[in-house]
Formats: structure tokens, C-alpha cells, sequence
């Protein structure tokens, strides 16, 4: 057995789990705690090495961070603080924690769980994967290979003034107490405004919402085949533990 610690930040906790990188599974609890405000890199930074220390962990790191990540510099971050622009987070989470680390897109990684372990073990093609929360992350994989840094939570739908990821997060549907039905249609429209961009063969939707699949994905009405992420919402955690310990390489 192969060991990793994967941690998850998110716009509202950040998680994180000792991981089995052969199987992909999680071989402790998840150990959660809420995103610091202001979610700044020191702050969060300090609460990814609690995790780890909660852990007594020393070895490979990954972490899952929900912006644009290229060579281990992050240069978005929307849902948490502006100080993450062009900050060096790879090198400085390294600093803090005394391990190996490896920092990749949030939904990178939790795409690259699902195509290795999850609902797109063994698809062909074009593969897109979404995490529905306080955001939409999305991660795209063709012929298993990962096209990195998608930010399809910020397209413009038809009709729309407003980002996609406004409309159609999770946290709208709870800001708004949507029903089930209502925020079923409003991902309809997204997903429709998706599928005419890319033509995905498949879509793989996760997140915490996805364990309530039954009571939305059935007003999608699309032609690509879409279904609920095996993983749930530790994909975040089970994808940034296994690209640590392959070295960084989320590719299939």
C-alpha cells in the first residue's frame, strides 16, 4: 500500500485525508476545517499544515486549489482572497510543511481520481467532469489526458448576465432555496450551453451535491451521457493524494 496525504481547499472548509494511491480510497477519516476569512495564503497555508500535523504525516502532499495553478504558481483564486494571484503556493506550502508537495487545479484533480478510479475508469474520448459547490470547477480529459486550468464556472450562458457559476453553483441554489426541479433546470441550460461547446461524450458530475444526483441530474436533457461521480466529494482529496504520490503526473 501506497501512502499519500490529499487535501481539498474549498471557498468554505478545507479537508484532508491519508489516501491509498494503488486502490483510491481514503484509509482514514477526512479531517475538516473551516477556510479561514480572510482566506489568505498564510492562513490557509497554516491550515493545510494542521492538517497535516493532525496527521503526524511526513511523505508526499497533494493539494487541490480552486483556481488556475501552472508550475505550482497560483494565478486565480475567485471564491478565496486576491494575495493568491501569481503566489508561489507550491514552494511555499513545501516551506511550511517540510514535505514533497504537489499543488494542482481542485477539479483537476478531482477529475483525475474519477478517470482513474471513478464513473470514467476505462471511457474513450472526451471526458468533462464538474464539482458543484460554492463554485463550478470543471476538468476535461481527452483520450485520458488531462487539458488543465478550465474555468467553465465563468462562461456567460445565453440570455445571462451573469457568470454560469452565479447562476448555477450550489451555493445558489442554497442562497436562492431553489428546489430540486428549479436548480435541475437552471443546470439543464448549463450543461446544454456546455455540451454545444465541446461535445463531451461523457459528463461525470461530483461535489457534495452529487449524493443528491437522483433529485436533479434527471432534468438534464442533453446527449452526452452524464452521470453521478463514484467518488462524491472525496475525489479533491483522493486525485491530489494520488498525482503526489505519482509525482505529479495527473495524466493516465
Amino acid at each position: 500500500m501506497k501512502v499519500a496525504l490529499g487535501i481539498d481547499i474549498g471557498g468554505s472548509g478545507i479537508k484532508g485525508a491519508l489516501v491509498d494511491t494503488k486502490r483510491g480510497m481514503m484509509v482514514t477519516d477526512r479531517y475538516r476545517i473551516p477556510t479561514p476569512r480572510p482566506a489568505t495564503p498564510d492562513a490557509v497555508i497554516a491550515t493545510v499544515d494542521k492538517i497535516r500535523r493532525h496527521f503526524k504525516y511526513k511523505g508526499a502532499v497533494g493539494v487541490g486549489f480552486p483556481g488556475i495553478v501552472i508550475d505550482g504558481v497560483t494565478h486565480s483564486a475567485v471564491n478565496i482572497h486576491p494575495e493568491w494571484y501569481k503566489f508561489p503556493a507550491e514552494k511555499e506550502i513545501a516551506k511550511a510543511t517540510g514535505c514533497d508537495v504537489l499543488v494542482r487545479n481542485d477539479a483537476d484533480v478531482a477529475g483525475f481520481a474519477e478517470m482513474r478510479f471513478g464513473a470514467g475508469k476505462r471511457a474513450k474520448g472526451e471526458t468533462m467532469i464538474f464539482t458543484l459547490g460554492t463554485g463550478i470547477g470543471c476538468s476535461m480529459f481527452i483520450n485520458n489526458v488531462c487539458v488543465p486550468n478550465l474555468e467553465m464556472g465563468h462562461v456567460y450562458l445565453p440570455g445571462h448576465k451573469k457568470d454560469a457559476e452565479r447562476y448555477t453553483s450550489d451555493r445558489a441554489r442554497k442562497e436562492e432555496k431553489l428546489s430540486w426541479k428549479e436548480w435541475g433546470n437552471r443546470l439543464n441550460e448549463y450543461f446544454q450551453h456546455i455540451e454545444f461547446l465541446f461535445s463531451p461524450q461523457l459528463i461525470i458530475v461530483g461535489g457534495g451535491v452529487s449524493k443528491n444526483s437522483n433529485k436533479f441530474l434527471k432534468y438534464i436533457k442533453i446527449n452526452a451521457k452524464i452521470v453521478p461521480a463514484k467518488l462524491l466529494n472525496e475525489a479533491g482529496i483522493i486525485g491530489a493524494a494520488a498525482g503526489a504520490a505519482a509525482g505529479g503526473d495527473c495524466s493516465l
